[in-house]
């Protein structure tokens, strides 16, 4: 499998070349433990390093996970039937699939941090925004956080969460009086 995935010599377009990756890792199995972990990494990591993708950011497992029944049937029809022919169109619905919703998901990140970066431009004066406490990269944050990463004191980070929770886009959710933590729910909704 790893000859194949490797040989330049093999005229097969990348896409074909990793559905008969995929196909193969979950024929052999080849770990005792794990092989979900690692066939999920496999083909965003595949195609990254052939030039397909600038980052890992293809997600086709959720495609498998709803279409679950079809998904074991093409991979066994493939073993029963020599049917890679079928196994090949479904991972290709697969792929353009997660790249739509790919898409999407990354044009609704776009117009949330519009509208995170108008809700705080209209705090005058307030030199900020959802990515300078870097809430893209770290959802979940405490004061402590954002103290950490935009290099200010905590009661600096506290007046920031301050307003930023006042705009509705971080929202506290421990309910404690000390140690909270607030999420970017705006951005996790996203991803529902």
């Amino acid at each position: 499998m790893e000859k194949f995935a490797h040989n330049d010599r093999v005229a097969l377009p990348e896409l074909l070349r990793i559905a008969i990756i995929h196909y193969q890792f979950e024929t052999i199995h080849p770990f005792c433990d794990g092989n979900g972990r690692v066939d999920r990494l496999l083909i965003p990591i595949y195609l990254v390093e052939k030039g397909l993708l600038k980052r890992p950011a293809l997600y086709i497992y959720d495609f498998f996970e709803r279409n679950r029944k079809l998904y074991y049937d093409n991979l066994t029809s493939v073993r029963t039937d020599s049917n890679l022919r079928q196994w090949i169109r479904f991972f290709l619905v697969g792929i353009v699939e997660a790249a739509q919703k790919g898409a999407e998901t990354f044009d609704a990140i776009l117009k949330l941090q519009r509208e995170c970066e108008d809700k705080i431009n209209s705090l005058r004066g307030k030199a900020y925004s959802a990515r300078t406490v870097s809430l893209y990269k770290q959802p979940f944050v405490t004061a402590f956080d954002v103290a950490e990463i935009t290099g200010k004191t905590p009661a600096s980070a506290y007046k920031l969460i301050e307003d930023l929770a006042r705009l509705n886009i971080l929202v506290e959710i421990t309910g404690g009086k000390r140690g909270k933590c607030y999420v970017f729910k705006g951005y996790l909704t996203i991803y529902k």
